[in-house]
């Protein structure tokens, strides 16, 4: 099985579980949480280079405070979780707005835990134009950095350039994932909702990407 060097989660689908388990829309939130550290041990096994979770974006704090409560507070708890595996964490995010978790303020430079190891990143209050608003270069500067040295005029300059990209959920979108290092990311999409998650999602992705042809634009 080839295994990417960078895996790329979007844990899309848990406003959707939670209505169809009969409970308000804010409940599911938190059953997002285990199926998080259960698919990083996963890809630590596997030998995974670099995993980067989608928390939250700056769009998604214009729904209902109930809501927005209940997201932030389990980004917090997601972040702690994996600050007690052997991981590389990173915390990326609009840290000047409200909506950024003060509790996750000292996770925004990069940290090892326990031994350290696989690098794992977490975008909290994330936005797309956020990320490019340090962007300074002509679009040619762009072209001809792509490969790397535009990275580093991004706010997001410390994640590398993802490989796959897996959104659990069912939708077909990739709303404002790291606009830059997905330009040549292959992109799974898993029907099932994100609290539904199974290890057999992961497998089945791996091997769809195996399969493909990874030209970079070659």
């Amino acid at each position: 099985m080839r295994i990417p060097n960078h895996i790329g989660i979007i844990p899309d689908g848990n406003r959707r579980w939670s209505i169809a388990k009969g409970l308000t829309k804010e409940k599911g939130y938190d059953k997002g949480l285990d199926p998080g550290v259960q698919l990083f041990r996963l890809c630590q096994k596997l030998g995974v280079k670099e995993l980067t979770y989608y928390g939250f974006t700056t769009d998604n704090t214009k729904r209902p405070s109930i809501q927005t409560r209940a997201f932030t507070e389990a980004c917090v708890k997601a972040v702690s979780l994996l600050a007690q595996e052997d991981a590389s964490l990173l915390v990326v995010g609009n840290t000047e707005s409200q909506m950024f978790p003060k509790e996750l303020i000292p996770f925004t430079e990069r940290r090892n835990f326990g031994n350290g190891g696989m690098r794992v990143n977490f975008l909290v209050n994330y936005g797309w134009d956020w990320d490019l608003s340090s962007l300074s270069v002509s679009s040619k500067s762009i072209k001809n950095n792509l490969k790397g040295g535009i990275l580093g005029y991004l706010n997001s300059y410390d994640i590398s350039r993802v490989d796959l990209i897996i959104r659990w959920g069912g939708m077909r979108r990739l709303s404002g994932f790291l606009p830059v290092q997905s330009i040549y990311s292959d992109f799974y999409v898993v029907d099932d909702y994100w609290p539904d998650f199974k290890s057999e999602h992961l497998y089945t992705a791996l091997e769809w990407y195996g399969k493909q042809d990874v030209t970079l634009g070659g």
